[in-house]
């Protein structure tokens, strides 16, 4: 027999996904006052998280799409008080600095693509324009002495920046948690059944029933957004990362493709692969990004590599982030990037309190995915 409709536990919000999107949105609803549960497959699950480079990034951001470079913009403008914040409510410093970020180019060719591309993104209609500069190999050297010769020039932005992911994510899982949210691990949600005044999650130990609902399990939206009325037409693709021993600091800011955290190693990614759901490690791949690393800074070649992995981004048609919500269910809502750090302070500052208010404004329509229902011009 059907369990009763009083059996399952209410909440105001169910979000899906204990990732960095998930749990930033959980931790921004509760600090609005919602009763959330968070629904996580658990560690089985294709984790994006996994495979983030730790950047909170603007330089590069929009080119296509203005709305989400004014979107990235906000976030990295809201960072600094979302880093703060989570300090002080659980102690844990997620070791977020502003100093700007750097992409460099190996041949003069790279600085002209460069340079063609940050003009063709900031000449478009509607453009929020932020600060950028394209440098030359001295002045590049200027703020970063340890390059190589091999290194051209690049490009520089003051309000990029890096922190530690594993800590924003244990100190956003820690934050919502003692804001009364409620995560519940090893709950793969297996169907959604809109009902009036809200929606019956079955999952795999049991149901629970909630006001309001967001889908941020990544890939798994997916399968879970016809459910409700939504689209969710997401792609996993491959990133590699390369991880060496702790050297003495050297890297003053952070390079789009290479990083030295705030415990000494050095980060190396630089890989964008189709490979469907193969998250295996290729010496292929990874000789190419540590070519490139030793290239731009000499010193490297002589570090000890002491990891490397492979994870699964979360890519739409065109990069952009999707939100969303259903036109037939109600208070469903959708949200999905590959930029779930960068994103972290929207999504926990911004997002969140039009999610506890029960519609997206205006402003959010551009990265509806009924986008992708209209052919593209020229």
């Amino acid at each position: 027999m059907p369990a009763p409709e009083t059996s399952p536990p209410l909440f105001d919000v169910a979000v899906v996904g204990g990732g960095l999107v998930g749990t930033a949105i959980a931790w921004g609803l509760a600090r609005q006052g919602q009763r959330v549960a968070v629904l996580d497959e658990g560690d089985v699950a294709i984790r994006p998280s996994r495979g983030n480079f730790a950047l909170v990034w603007l330089q590069s951001k929009g080119l296509g799409m203005p709305a989400y470079a004014a979107w990235t913009k906000h976030s990295t403008d809201l960072w600094t008080g979302l880093a703060a914040e989570l300090r002080e409510e659980t102690g844990i410093d997620v070791a977020y600095e502003r100093r700007g970020g750097f992409q460099l180019a190996l041949s003069e060719a790279e600085v002209a693509a460069r340079a063609a591309m940050q003009r063709r993104l900031h000449s478009q209609p509607d453009m929020v324009v932020y600060p950028y500069e394209m440098l030359d190999h001295d002045a590049v050297a200027r703020m970063l002495p340890a390059i190589g010769p091999e290194v051209a020039g690049g490009s520089y932005c003051p309000l990029d920046g890096h922190c530690n992911s594993l800590r924003l994510l244990r100190a956003l899982h820690t934050g919502m948690q003692r804001r009364g949210a409620r995560y519940l691990p090893e709950h793969r949600v297996e169907h959604i059944d809109p009902q009036a005044g809200g929606f019956r999650l079955r999952h795999q130990k049991g149901e629970l029933h909630a006001g309001k609902l967001v889908l941020a399990s990544g890939i798994g939206n997916a399968r879970l957004a016809p459910m409700v009325g939504l689209a969710a037409p997401v792609r996993p693709q491959r990133g590699q990362i390369v991880v060496t021993e702790r050297l003495r600091p050297f890297l003053p800011y952070p390079v789009a493709t290479i990083r030295q955290t705030d415990d000494g190693t050095v980060l190396l990614g630089d890989s964008q692969e189709e490979a469907g759901l193969d998250d295996s490690v290729g010496s292929e791949v990874t000789a190419v990004i540590a070519d490139r690393a030793v290239r731009m800074f000499p010193r490297l070649a002589q570090a000890n590599v002491v990891r490397s992995w492979a994870a699964l981004r979360v890519m739409t048609p065109d990069g952009f982030p999707i939100y969303d919500e259903s036109q037939t269910a109600p208070g469903a809502f959708l949200a999905t990037c590959h930029s779930g750090v960068t994103l972290a302070a929207s999504h926990a500052l911004a997002l969140a309190p039009m999610l506890a208010g029960g519609s997206l404004p205006a402003q959010m329509r551009a990265f509806t995915a009924r986008r992708f229902d209209v052919p593209p011009t020229a």
